[in-house]
């Protein structure tokens, strides 16, 4: 009987070792993937001073920081928190080794990040994010977008998910365009609110969060048309014409995710993407492109990663442009979703390890040693059963966790001939290393 409460706290994703080798396994193609499109580890400080993280989060973000409580000894130390995401430690990590880095930086942390949000299913408040950035000096070409949306399809894609992932994109200029067009600027923060969140309830609710914003009829009726173009290249760029937009900003932004998709197209992704104007991230660091991915068939689970363009997230820090894009996977949710519709099937199955050596008795340990050595150089896992049970329990262990098992006896020792018995097909053939 438990003497305490040994459950994890709310928020937490605890895993079983099998399900621990399926997260571990999207977790090493991901990064296998972000080093294949020439992005370079780093790792920042999971506790960073409050000044940095709050420089520019915006939002609800503040409130669900947590923050750390020190001690006596520690207390003339400035405030510090648990980050939230990668991107703002990533900023501060520029600025401080700018000199040593070479730009077009291309940068990927996966690590675990906290947020104190209402705990709910697939929505965690300790999560493992994996995160691609590209910062650069003065300046970065709006071809960078493209990169990194499509770094992140092909991580989807490595996956072998049973289901269809797509990116919906849009870009924040053509909305704080729309905006100024309609004298609506000083009102963007709390429309860009209303939109955000315009997927999760009623066309009356967010008209009616419209009209509190302090919008007319005829701009309410303008925003909700707008919300609702959707489509490839050509088609948004019909919908745009007709709506007669002036503003430089609108058609800036227009011309960017237009060229965006356009790269994205000509690389064969054109069926994996769509611009869709109520997608516009909720963070305030967002200055251009910003996109979502979902799978169209579960859209009850919602997004499973984004990102987008952030031209000035550093200037709190420096006087110097580092402008960046990025795009984060969120591996806990992703992982959540994928297994609760039962879409990664074929790699439940897997086994944990490779070979279980079953050594009868103790006058077999040294020689159970020296192959799983052996074998472990070769570059297998390997576990040896020690423990002083019957042969019957002993393989029965062995079949639980690994995909091979070797009975070895006086007689296996005494003329080095051993069989390898497959758990999964009961079938057993002569082990060669």
């Amino acid at each position: 009987m438990k003497k305490i409460n040994t459950s994890p706290i709310s928020g937490a994703l605890e895993l079983l070792p099998a399900e621990q080798a399926v997260f571990t396994n999207l977790k090493s193609k991901i990064a296998e993937v972000y080093h294949r499109h020439g992005f370079l580890k780093i790792e920042t400080p999971v506790i960073d001073r409050t000044e940095i993280l709050f420089a520019k989060a915006g939002g609800d973000t503040e409130k669900q920081v947590y923050k750390v409580v020190k001690t006596a000894e520690a207390a003339d130390e400035a405030d510090q928190a648990l980050r939230f995401d990668h991107t703002v430690p990533l900023a501060r990590y520029v600025v401080e080794h700018e000199n040593d880095l070479t730009f077009p930086f291309k940068a990927t942390q996966i690590g675990r990040n906290f947020r104190g949000e209402r705990a709910q299913k697939g929505r965690y408040r300790e999560f493992y994010q994996c995160d691609i950035d590209i910062i650069g000096r003065g300046q970065l070409a709006n071809a960078y977008d493209a990169e990194i949306i499509s770094t992140l399809l092909d991580a989807y894609k490595s996956f072998n998910i049973q289901a269809k992932v797509l990116c919906r994109l849009n870009n924040r200029k053509i909305v704080n365009g729309l905006l100024a067009e309609l004298g609506l600027t000083d009102a963007a923060k709390a429309v860009f609110d209303v939109i955000d969140y315009a997927e999760k309830v009623t066309t009356d609710a967010t008209e009616n969060a419209l009209k509190e914003a302090g919008l007319s009829d005829k701009m309410v009726e303008t925003v909700l048309n707008f919300i609702n173009i959707h489509g490839d290249k050509d088609e948004i760029s019909a919908e745009f014409d007709k709506l007669g937009v002036k503003n430089e900003t609108f058609n800036e932004g227009v011309k960017e995710l237009t060229q965006t998709m356009g790269l994205l197209e000509a690389e064969g992704l054109g069926n994996s993407i769509t611009a869709d104007m109520k997608i516009v991230r909720g963070l305030d660091y967002y200055t251009g492109t910003v996109f979502e991915f979902c799978l169209p068939e579960y859209k009850q689970v919602g997004s499973i990663g984004g990102g987008g363009r952030y031209e000035n997230l550093a200037s709190n820090f420096t006087d110097q442009a580092l402008p960046g894009t990025g795009g984060s996977i969120g591996l806990t949710r992703l992982y959540y979703v994928l297994t609760e519709n039962n879409l990664l099937k074929s790699q439940e199955s897997r086994a944990l390890l490779d070979y279980c050596l079953v050594p009868i008795s103790e006058q077999e340990f040294n020689y159970a040693t020296e192959l799983a050595a052996k074998l472990r150089a070769a570059g297998y896992t390997v576990d040896v059963n020690f423990q002083d049970k019957k042969l019957g329990d002993k393989l029965t262990y062995a079949a639980k966790l690994a995909k091979y098992g070797v009975v070895i006896g006086g007689d296996e020792v005494a003329s080095g001939k051993l069989k390898v018995k497959d758990f999964a097909t009961g079938e057993s053939k002569d082990l060669i290393i």
